[in-house]
C-alpha cells in the first residue's frame, strides 16, 4: 500500500469552499482505499488531506482523471500554501484491509 498524509492552508476565508472542492473530486478514483479530508480545529484555513491507495501507480494514474483535474483546476486559486507532504507505509487499519 501507499499512503500520503498533506497539510495545505486555503486563502483566508475559503476552507470551506476548498474542501468542497476536494471531497467533490475525489469520487471514484481507481485503486483510493481512503480519502479523508479534514479541517485543523487549531487553524481556521488548515486541511489535512490523508490518503490510502494500493499502490503509487494508482495514485500517479489519479492525478489525470478528468475530475482531479477539474478539482486541481477549481481549487488552485483558494489554496494560499501547501505546508506538509508526508509519504507513507499503511499497514492496516479500520476499512484499508491489511497490506499484502
Amino acid at each position: 500500500m501507499y499512503g500520503l498524509i498533506g497539510k495545505m492552508r486555503a486563502t483566508p476565508g475559503q476552507r470551506d469552499a476548498l474542501i468542497a472542492i476536494l471531497v467533490e473530486g475525489a469520487s471514484s478514483m481507481p485503486g483510493c482505499l481512503s480519502y479523508v479530508v479534514a479541517q485543523d480545529p487549531k487553524d481556521p484555513d488548515a486541511i489535512w488531506i490523508t490518503e490510502v491507495w494500493d499502490s503509487p501507480e494508482s495514485h500517479k494514474a489519479s492525478l489525470s482523471l478528468p475530475s482531479v483535474q477539474d478539482a486541481i483546476a477549481c481549487g488552485r486559486p483558494l489554496i494560499a500554501a501547501l505546508d506538509e507532504h508526508h509519504e507513507t507505509v499503511p499497514v492496516g487499519g479500520h476499512g484499508i484491509g491489511a497490506a499484502a
